[in-house]
């Protein structure tokens, strides 16, 4: 009974950390597209040059 538990409790665990890393592609992905449309359309200086997107 022991063995079977220590088993489903790993199953358990790697089936959480597969699914975390799973959301955190997916996170990593949506940050990346939403930094490049801001690269894309950011906007332009009254002198003409473009400036930047951020803040920092």
């Amino acid at each position: 009974m022991g063995p079977l538990l220590v088993v489903l409790l790993l199953a358990l665990l790697l089936f959480g950390a597969g699914f975390a890393l799973h959301l955190l592609w997916w996170i990593a992905v949506v940050v990346l597209v939403v930094w490049l449309l801001g690269f894309v359309m950011r906007g332009t200086h009254s002198s003409g040059g473009r400036g930047r997107w951020y803040r920092w």
